[in-house]
C-alpha cells in the first residue's frame, strides 16, 4: 500500500515537470513567433510602405546638390527707367565626369581653345593670375618654380610644407603668390597657354564639389549649335540656355554707386566669400560685390535652381531639376536718372573745362548731391575726379559719402543755432564786426561788416560773429591783444560737436550703401581751434553730410536718415515686397524753433542780397542757400549748401569743389555758386514745377 502511494506520488511530479516544460515551450514558441511577425511587419514597412522614402534618401546620399544662380532682379529708377537690367546669356557650362585624370582636363580644356572664341580681354587680373599658378603646376613636382613656389620665400614654403600654417595653409599661401604675381609673371606664358590655364582652372574649380561651372560666358549662337551637334566630343560640357549677364544702360551714371556684381565664371569674390558663404550662397553663384548690388544682393538674387546630379556607367553627370529657380526681385530707387544724368553732364563739363586752369590748378574733383528734404530720399548725386597731368576723368559719385572735404563757412547757420540755444547770443543781438587781435594774432572776416546781427551775419558770411559765439560759449572775454582764457577747452568742443552732429555733422549718416565715411576730427590744445570750428575751418565732413545738414534745416529741424532704394517688387508685378520707409533719425527741439528760423533767414538773406552769388539770385523760384570757402594750405575749397523752394522746399543741396581755386577768391570765383547749382536748379524745376 506504502509502495503504491510512492509511485503515485512519483507519477504526479512527472506530470507536473511535463506540463512546465510544454508550458515553456508554448511560451518559447509564442515569443518567436512574435519576433518573426516584427521582423515582417519592419521588413513589410520597409520594402513595400517606406520604400519610395528610403531610395529617396539613398538616392540623396549618393548623388549631388548642384546650385545654379537664378536671373537677377533689375534696378529701376523712380519713373521706372530700367538701370541695371537682367539679359539672356548663353553659357558653356561643364560638370566634371567622376572618372576624368589630369590628363584628361588638359585635353578637353585644349579641344575648347582651340574650337571657340575664348578672348583674353574677358580675363580678369585673377584670372590670370590664377592661371599662373596652374601654368607651373603643370611642372614636374621636384621643379623649384612648381605651383609658383619660387615666389615663396624659403621660410615661407618650409612653414607651409611643414603645416605650420595649419588648416589656413591653402589659403595663406595663395593670398602670397596673388600678391606677388605681377605682369612678369604672367608674361612668362603665351596666349595660348594663358587661355589653356584659365579654361582649366575653371573647369577643375568645382571638381571636388560636382558643381556646375561656366567656362565660357554669353558664346555665340554658332559655338553654342557646334557644342551641341558636337557634344559627345566634349564629355561633361553643356549649353545653359537659361544663364544671363548684367548691363547698365545708361553707362557710367551713377555706376559707382549701383556696383557690380560677379560674373557666372567669377562665382563669389575672394574677400566676400565667407560672408555670402555663411549666408548659404555656394562658391559658383554671382553676387553682388559693391554698391548697391552688393547692399540689397539678398533682394536682388533670387533663389537658385537646385538640380540632383548622380552619374552614369560611362561617369557622365546627369542632371535633375528638383527645384525651379526663382528670379531675384526687382528694387526701385528714389533716383531720377534724368535729373541724375542733368548733374553728371553739370558735373563732369564744369570740372573738364576748369581743372587745372590757371588759377585752379589743384582743382581736380568735385562732388554734388540731392536730396528731398521731406524724407531723405537721395534724387541725384555726381562726382568726377580728374587727373591734373593727363586731365582723366574718373567718375566718383560715391566721393559724396566716401571722400572728406573742409566745410568752411556754410555751416555758420548750425554755429548761430547753437549760440541761440545756449543763450549766449539772443535773436536779433548785434556784434561789431571787425578784425580782432587774440594774444597778437589777428581773427577776421573777409572784409569788417560793421555792426551785424545773427541773419545779416549768414547773409553777409560774418566769421567775427561766429568767433564771439564759440568764445562766449566757452565762458571766456575777449580782451584786444590778450589771449583767450578758456577752462575747459575739450569739454567747449565736445558741447560744438554735439550740436553739428544735430545736423548731421561729423556721424555717419546711415545711407544704405557700402563704404561711407564718418568724418574726421580736427585735434589742438589752443583756444584758437574753437574760434576756426565756429567757421567750419577744423573738422571735415563728406558732401552727404552737408547735403544732409541743409536738409535738416530746409524740413524744420527734422534730420531724417538718406536713402537710395526705395521698395522691392516682385518681377513682373506692381506687388511691394519690401519698403524703404523714411525714417526720421532725430529732431531739433521744437522750443528752439525761433532760433532755426532765423538760420532760414539768413540762408535766404544770403541769396536776396547776392551774397551767395549773382547767378543763383536769378530764379522765380525762390532759393536759401549759404557758401562756404575753407583755406586748405595756399588753395580754397568751395561749397554750396542749400535747398528750394524756400517755403516748401523739395530739393535741399551740397556742392563741394575741394581745392578748386587759389586763396585769393577774386581770381576764382566759387564755382559751385556760379556754375555748377544755377545750371542744375534751372533743370531741376523745368523738371519739377515748383505749385
Amino acid at each position: 500500500m506504502k509502495k503504491s502511494r510512492k509511485s503515485l506520488k512519483r507519477a504526479n511530479q512527472n506530470i507536473s515537470v511535463d506540463q512546465v516544460i510544454s508550458n515553456r515551450i508554448l511560451i518559447l514558441t509564442m515569443a518567436i513567433a512574435v519576433c518573426f511577425l516584427v521582423i515582417f511587419l519592419r521588413l513589410f514597412y520597409l520594402q513595400i510602405i517606406s520604400y519610395n522614402d528610403y531610395t529617396a534618401k539613398r538616392e540623396d546620399y549618393t548623388s549631388i546638390k548642384q546650385y545654379t544662380s537664378a536671373p537677377r532682379g533689375q534696378i529701376y529708377d523712380c519713373n521706372g527707367k530700367v538701370l541695371a537690367k537682367t539679359v539672356v546669356s548663353h553659357n558653356i557650362v561643364f560638370t566634371s565626369p567622376n572618372n576624368m585624370t589630369t590628363d584628361d582636363y588638359k585635353l578637353y580644356a585644349k579641344r575648347i581653345v582651340k574650337v571657340f572664341n575664348v578672348s583674353t580681354k574677358d580675363f580678369t587680373d585673377e584670372d590670370k593670375k590664377q592661371a599662373y599658378i596652374t601654368y607651373k603646376s603643370f611642372l614636374s613636382p621636384t621643379d623649384s618654380e612648381y605651383a609658383a613656389n619660387h615666389l615663396m620665400t624659403s621660410r615661407e614654403l618650409k612653414q607651409y610644407k611643414s603645416g605650420a600654417w595649419g588648416d589656413n595653409a591653402e589659403s595663406k599661401r595663395y593670398q602670397i603668390l596673388m600678391n606677388r604675381i605681377g605682369k612678369k609673371q604672367i608674361g612668362e606664358m603665351t596666349q595660348a597657354d594663358l587661355k589653356l590655364c584659365v579654361i582649366y582652372q575653371r573647369m577643375i574649380s568645382n571638381q571636388s564639389t560636382g558643381q556646375e561651372n561656366v567656362v565660357l560666358e554669353d558664346v555665340s549662337d554658332d559655338d553654342v549649335a557646334y557644342l551641341v551637334e558636337h557634344k559627345t566630343e566634349f564629355p561633361g560640357f553643356d549649353v545653359d540656355f537659361g544663364g544671363w549677364k548684367r548691363e547698365y544702360p545708361y553707362g557710367e551714371a551713377l555706376s559707382d554707386i549701383l556696383g557690380s556684381v560677379t560674373t557666372s565664371t567669377q562665382g563669389l569674390p575672394s574677400e566676400l566669400a565667407s560672408y555670402y558663404l555663411s549666408r548659404g550662397y555656394q562658391l559658383n553663384a554671382s553676387v553682388g560685390k559693391s554698391g548697391l548690388e552688393y547692399q540689397y544682393n539678398d533682394l536682388l538674387a533670387g533663389t537658385p535652381e537646385i538640380a540632383k546630379i548622380t552619374y552614369d556607367s560611362k561617369g557622365l553627370a546627369q542632371k535633375e531639376v528638383v527645384q525651379e529657380a526663382k528670379k531675384g526681385y526687382d528694387i526701385h530707387l528714389s533716383i531720377d536718372i534724368e535729373l541724375q544724368s542733368t548733374l553728371d553732364d553739370i558735373v563732369k563739363n564744369t570740372l573738364s573745362e576748369n581743372g587745372g586752369t590757371v588759377n585752379r590748378e589743384n582743382f581736380q574733383s568735385l562732388f554734388t548731391t540731392v536730396l528731398n528734404p521731406q524724407d531723405g530720399s537721395v534724387l541725384a548725386m555726381s562726382g568726377y575726379q580728374m587727373d591734373l597731368d593727363s586731365k582723366q576723368l574718373t567718375y566718383f559719385a560715391s566721393g559724396n559719402y566716401m571722400s572728406l572735404v573742409n566745410p568752411g563757412s556754410c555751416i555758420k547757420g548750425a554755429t548761430v543755432y547753437m549760440g541761440e540755444s545756449e543763450g549766449v547770443i539772443k535773436p536779433g543781438d548785434v556784434i561789431y564786426d571787425k578784425v580782432m587781435n587774440i594774444g597778437g594774432q589777428e581773427f577776421g572776416s573777409y572784409v569788417d561788416h560793421g555792426p551785424v546781427n545773427d541773419v545779416r551775419a549768414l547773409e553777409v558770411s560774418s566769421n567775427v560773429y561766429m568767433f564771439n559765439v564759440a568764445i562766449r560759449l566757452a565762458g571766456a572775454s575777449y580782451v584786444e591783444g590778450e589771449p583767450l582764457n578758456v577752462s575747459d577747452l575739450q569739454g567747449t568742443l565736445n558741447k560744438m560737436r554735439s550740436y553739428y552732429s544735430m545736423f548731421g555733422l561729423g556721424n555717419k549718416t546711415g545711407i544704405d550703401v557700402p563704404g561711407e565715411s564718418s568724418g574726421y576730427m580736427g585735434y589742438g590744445s589752443e583756444p584758437g581751434m574753437l574760434l576756426n570750428y565756429s567757421i567750419g575751418q577744423f573738422d571735415m565732413y563728406s558732401p552727404l553730410q552737408l547735403a544732409i545738414y541743409s536738409s535738416t534745416i530746409a524740413s524744420d529741424g527734422n534730420l531724417y536718415k538718406p536713402r537710395l532704394f526705395s521698395y522691392a517688387t516682385e518681377v513682373n508685378s506692381q506687388e511691394v515686397v519690401v519698403s524703404n520707409e523714411k525714417k526720421i533719425k532725430s529732431v531739433l527741439p521744437k522750443k528752439n524753433e525761433e532760433y532755426l528760423e532765423r538760420v532760414q533767414q539768413g540762408f535766404r538773406a544770403c541769396v536776396t542780397s547776392g551774397d551767395c552769388g549773382e547767378d543763383i539770385m536769378k530764379y522765380s523760384v525762390p532759393v536759401s542757400a549759404k557758401t562756404g570757402t575753407a583755406e586748405v594750405e595756399e588753395w580754397t575749397t568751395a561749397n554750396l549748401v542749400g535747398y528750394a523752394p524756400t517755403d516748401n522746399p523739395t530739393m535741399a543741396f551740397a556742392c563741394s569743389a575741394p581745392t578748386s581755386g587759389q586763396n585769393n577768391q577774386q581770381v576764382a570765383a566759387n564755382i559751385c555758386s556760379t556754375v555748377v547749382m544755377p545750371k542744375f536748379i534751372e533743370k531741376y524745376f523745368e523738371l519739377y514745377p515748383a505749385s
